[in-house]
């Protein structure tokens, strides 16, 4: 069996593969070959934001996670174990979670793993989970393959700076609401925040190619382009105030850049939701008039790239199987999910599904009362004429009988959980 792509949806899928005895050849083209947006060769490296999003419960991305954990995940495991304060949100320290999932797929007796790049669509049974970066050989591959051309939208990662940089005197530590820790606000009165969305909206970007629409995921838009959008966009997004007391005046700021720590001993920190196409230099020069970043040193500045992904309802079956041949799955954002653990569900899914097919089994579809299932069903059964990336969000999961309000929701989480637990009995 082959599964093509280390990033973090192609390491599930081999992990899940092994671990139930099969062996398993994962092919991954870096550090031979890179792409536009990544930067080293580890496995499951993290790209952009180090935010797995919320661990609470009673959240669709919680719920997520809980049932990851359930089904043994590598990548959840990892997580958990490299995770640095980030309020009730799941962050990871980036260098330590990509290494301990390349520890993990490296040291597995059945999983080879081969350092090049894949040009074809392998032979036999495979999972496909090279991610919207596909080279351009094997993406041709793939469209000739399904017979559809690619679907795309850009997508934009945010800057890390030193922490020794910040300047506290103008910044204050804790999250919203006071739900935990990891975050520094650095915090604008009215003046230095109209200077700053001034310079903001009117910054230059690095250009696209004349022929390529600007179509962006709305969960992941440039700040640049949420500021265009009107003068107070910001301070209802990723510069909201809300949940925040500035303990030097005892007051909610006029707005709020949040960063988040990078690693375990905070010397980076994430400008969080500040994923930008401005030209490097436009950020330093922009991003310094916050107070807090007056004199901030840029470990890596923000950058955009091109994310294609399949129409998947015209493709994929429920099993992740495509439609073509049954031998060949599909897995991660290639999929049209949107999100570092929604890609890893899709990894698992067909991970599991591809050793039931090797061990001569039906591949099964996970109860879409699942989290795991509802997002399977969307990339494979939503309106082909309307698809766009969706992340996990109880829109997407069947509403139970007679709950309203918040109840609606735990009803929602506590049948998934008790449907996962008795699916996956079906799996040994």
């Amino acid at each position: 069996m082959t599964v093509v792509g280390g990033g973090l949806a192609g390491c599930e899928a081999a992990w899940q593969i092994a671990r139930r005895g099969c062996a398993v050849t994962l092919i991954e083209m870096r550090p031979i070959k890179m792409t536009p947006a990544h930067r080293t060769g580890e496995m499951a490296e993290l790209v952009c934001s180090n935010s797995l999003g919320s661990d609470e419960r009673g959240t669709a991305a919680g719920l997520l996670k809980a049932e990851l954990r359930m089904m043994d995940s590598l990548i959840m495991s990892c997580a958990d174990k490299t995770r640095v304060p980030a309020g009730s949100a799941l962050a990871g320290d980036r260098e330590a979670f990509s290494r301990g999932v390349s520890s993990a797929i490296f040291s597995h007796p059945m999983i080879e793993v081969l350092r090049e790049e894949a040009r074809e669509i392998p032979q036999g049974i495979c999972v496909i989970a090279t991610g919207p970066l596909t080279s351009d050989g094997l993406a041709g591959r793939i469209r000739e393959f399904t017979g559809h051309e690619n679907l795309y939208f850009y997508d934009a990662a945010a800057p890390v700076v030193i922490g020794e940089s910040i300047d506290m005197e103008y910044a204050f530590e804790g999250a919203r609401y006071g739900k935990g820790a990891g975050y520094l606000n650095c915090p604008l009165d009215r003046d230095q925040y109209e200077i700053f969305w001034r310079e903001l909206v009117s910054a230059e970007q690095h250009p696209r190619k004349s022929f390529e629409e600007a179509i962006f995921f709305e969960g992941c838009l440039p700040v640049e382009e949420i500021a265009r959008r009107g003068k107070d966009t910001l301070r209802f997004g990723p510069m909201k105030p809300v949940g925040l007391v500035d303990p030097r005046t005892g007051k909610r700021p006029y707005a709020v850049l949040q960063l988040r720590m990078e690693d375990a001993q905070g010397t980076l920190y994430n400008l969080v939701g500040f994923q930008t196409n401005l030209k490097w230099g436009e950020q330093r020069r922009v991003f310094r008039l916050i107070p807090a970043l007056h004199r901030a040193e840029f470990v890596r500045f923000g950058v955009m790239h091109r994310n294609t992904f399949l129409n998947g309802p015209r493709v994929l079956l429920d099993t992740l199987q495509s439609r073509i041949d049954p031998r060949v799955f599909f897995a991660g954002q290639r999929t049209g999910v949107e999100g570092y653990l929604e890609s890893t569900a899709t990894g698992l899914v067909a991970g599991i599904n591809a050793w039931l097919l090797a061990t001569g089994r039906s591949p099964v579809v996970f109860p879409p009362e699942t989290a795991l299932g509802s997002l399977v069903r969307y990339v494979s059964s939503a309106d082909p004429k309307h698809f766009q990336p969706m992340n996990i969000n109880f829109g997407i999961l069947p509403k139970p009988d007679e709950q309203v309000g918040r109840k609606k929701r735990e009803a929602v989480c506590e049948r998934a959980v008790e449907t996962l637990e008795g699916f996956r009995n079906v799996l040994t």
